[in-house]
């Protein structure tokens, strides 16, 4: 009895510091649980939102699925450590306690921003993926860019918890960097292709289906790979081409156009007099307002001799279509043709290209 006793007066003593504390911070633990509960809800609201805007969205073609992806990545741990650091601030817990939910809290936070990150940054390349190539060649490449970019998220997330740990993290830092210098020079090829394809689908010079035009070569955009870009040219042929390369030309993206400006080098015979020039530039204005689309600029008597009158048809096409364009500029040198015969006027030469220069 006397033993049963002393232990539970022993009991009470051990208890009453415990006590003493808990009925000096009622106010701030029922703040603090108040906040945590709080933050919990919070976060599992968000964490919840997100997946649906993301479910709604599976392909991530708007920027609210991209951020609700990543936002319904938010880990349980992390919502747990969030509401216990907050809690800690209020209760006054014993510093121990304290300095290890801090620490808790900046590793969980780290890592659940290392998880956003990535996130966020695989849903833009995987939307410009998307719109850009059919998710057919660069989604191919998705595996290798979701490492890279997982690698250096926990790789700066891992830094960042040391340094707030109060560890060293120069020697880590330079270490990392030489050994990313050494990779990015072994495989500096592969790496400037990736990142020009990157480049092209996130400034977005040309896409698939536009038609460009870069040095001597003309062709339609049918992909863009993960090194390299596949145009198909207008006389059928596939073009294949580097994408650092290709990023180093001046490209003109023919679809961007609002108008195709197409000039006409004609050569007209017969009579050679004023009456003879007016009749041709009326021709060659009614055979261009004649046709869709067709608007003239300008028709202008660019020289004359023995041979006849020649003259420069300068005329915009809003078609943008290679086949249209071309079927246009039949139908208008079919017109004129008719139209130069009934004034007793002779279209002896139509070309897209200047005629040679006289030698004199």
């Amino acid at each position: 009895m006397i033993g049963a006793a002393l232990a539970a007066k022993n009991s009470r003593m051990s208890l009453s510091p415990f006590r003493a504390w808990f009925v000096e911070n009622q106010t701030g633990l029922l703040i603090g649980a108040l906040v945590a509960a709080a933050i919990v809800g919070g976060l599992l609201l968000i964490r919840w939102v997100g997946r649906r805007a993301a479910e709604r969205d599976p392909e991530h073609h708007t920027w609210r699925s991209i951020i609700g992806a990543a936002l319904g990545k938010t880990t349980l741990a992390f919502i747990i450590v969030a509401a216990a650091d907050s809690f800690s601030t209020y209760a006054n817990l014993p510093p121990r306690l304290s300095r290890v939910i801090d620490i808790a809290f900046i590793v969980a936070f780290a890592l659940q921003g290392a998880i956003w990150a990535r996130e966020l940054i695989l849903g833009m390349i995987e939307r410009r993926v998307a719109d850009a190539d059919g998710g057919s060649a660069l989604a191919n490449a998705i595996a290798l860019i979701r490492v890279l970019v997982s690698v250096t998220a926990f790789a700066i997330a891992l830094i960042l918890i040391l340094d707030n740990l109060g560890v060293n993290v120069t020697a880590l830092v330079a270490g990392l960097g030489i050994g990313g210098i050494a990779i990015g020079l072994a495989a500096q090829g592969i790496f400037a292709d990736l990142f020009a394809a990157l480049s092209i689908l996130f400034d977005r010079p040309f896409k698939r289906g536009d038609t460009i035009r870069y040095d001597n070569s003309t062709g339609t955009v049918e992909r863009i790979g993960l090194k390299t870009t596949r145009l198909r040219s207008l006389t059928g042929e596939q073009l294949i081409m580097g994408n650092t390369k290709l990023l180093e030309r001046e490209i003109h993206n023919l679809a961007e156009a609002k108008a195709r400006r197409i000039t006409l080098y004609l050569a007209v015979g017969g009579e050679s007099s004023a009456d003879a020039v007016d009749s041709a530039m009326e021709a060659a204005a009614q055979s261009v307002a004649g046709c869709k689309g067709c608007k003239l600029v300008r028709c202008v008597l660019s020289g004359a001799g023995a041979g006849g009158l020649a003259y420069d048809l300068v005329y915009d096409d809003s078609s943008l279509d290679n086949d249209r364009i071309a079927r246009n500029r039949g139908a208008i040198l079919r017109a004129l043709i008719e139209r130069l015969a009934a004034d007793k006027l002779e279209l002896v030469r139509a070309s897209d290209q200047p005629p040679a220069p006289l030698p004199f």
